[in-house]
């Protein structure tokens, strides 16, 4: 593995759940939030934490399809990017903490696997090159997990 895949994985790995200087990352964001604290909305046009657990989940099976070419399949959920979640119990909330770890590992296998020649270039499905897809989904990691440390900290604990 090149110096540079090695860094592309770091920055994905740091983003999702590696020790980071910036704060926490996404799986460090999403620790110890209850059912109660994921369906929290801070309006009823607002997406909650759940929401989010799940977008973040969606957008990684998209960029795997995109960095594999692999067709359409079923993503693990009905429905794409933003899915209602209006809250339920523990097992519901793990259930897609699960969802979302798996599709994340899918993911980092696919980023490992990219040939370095390839990554300036276009992935089989895709409009962005391999480099700018691999960096986006750690910046969307680390996005939508600053959201989640706000949402935690405006909701309040149950």
């Amino acid at each position: 593995m090149t110096n540079e895949l090695k860094t592309l994985l770091f920055l994905v790995d740091t983003a999702y759940d590696r020790a980071s200087w910036h704060g926490p990352n996404l799986r460090g964001a999403l620790r110890g939030v209850t059912p109660h604290q994921a369906a929290w909305r801070p309006a009823a046009t607002r997406h909650n934490i759940w929401e989010l657990i799940v977008h973040a989940a969606y957008w990684k099976y998209v960029a795997w399809r995109r960095l594999t070419g692999a067709e359409r399949a079923s993503f693990g959920l009905e429905g794409s990017n933003w899915i209602r979640r209006d809250g339920g119990t523990q097992s519901d909330l793990r259930r897609d903490l699960v969802l979302l770890e798996t599709t994340h590992r899918t993911l980092r296998a696919a980023v490992a696997a990219v040939d370095p020649r390839l990554l300036d270039k276009r992935p089989p499905k895709g409009s962005a090159t391999t480099r700018a897809l691999i960096t986006g989904i750690a910046a969307h990691d680390l996005y939508h997990a600053g959201q989640i440390q706000l949402l935690k900290r405006l909701g309040g604990k149950p």
